[in-house]
């Protein structure tokens, strides 16, 4: 039934819940899980000092590696035979999810309410309620 499941990451709470979703339906369906980091780097320009820049991007990588990490232990746990793609894209995060799901030609868009990132952890979030409205596929958010 899904043969592409991207699984946007932050390394939050709400991103590993929705991670043991995307397993499971990966694991009864046979499909790959594209589990895909986004860094914010916009926030970073105009930023007077190159060092500080660097060094803030330095910040961003380690922390989009820490989540893919973490997304490789939960398929390992797991035991299914699951590929596994991880990716790190920049910019917005909706954004990058919705080129992934155009790109690759995604049947399912798993993702969580909610990540780390200031007013996101009030409503459902901007970046899923974002992909909800915009993907062309069903897009199931875990809470």
């Amino acid at each position: 039934m899904y043969s592409k499941i991207p699984l946007p990451t932050d390394g939050s709470k709400q991103a590993n819940k929705a991670a043991e979703h995307a397993i499971w339906i990966a694991r009864e369906s046979g499909a790959e899980i594209i589990a895909l980091t986004v860094m914010e780097t916009s926030s970073l320009v105009g930023l007077p000092a190159d060092d500080l820049i660097i060094r803030l991007r330095e910040m961003l990588e380690e922390e989009a590696s820490r989540s893919l990490e973490a997304v490789k232990k939960l398929v390992e746990e797991s035991g299914a035979d699951i590929k596994l793609t991880l990716r790190t894209d920049e910019g917005s995060p909706a954004d990058a999810i919705l080129r992934t799901v155009e790109k690759e030609g995604v049947d399912l868009v798993v993702m969580g309410t909610s990540g780390k990132h200031g007013l996101d952890r009030f409503l459902l979030g901007s970046v899923a309620e974002k992909v909800v409205r915009s993907a062309g596929c069903p897009v199931l958010v875990v809470h």
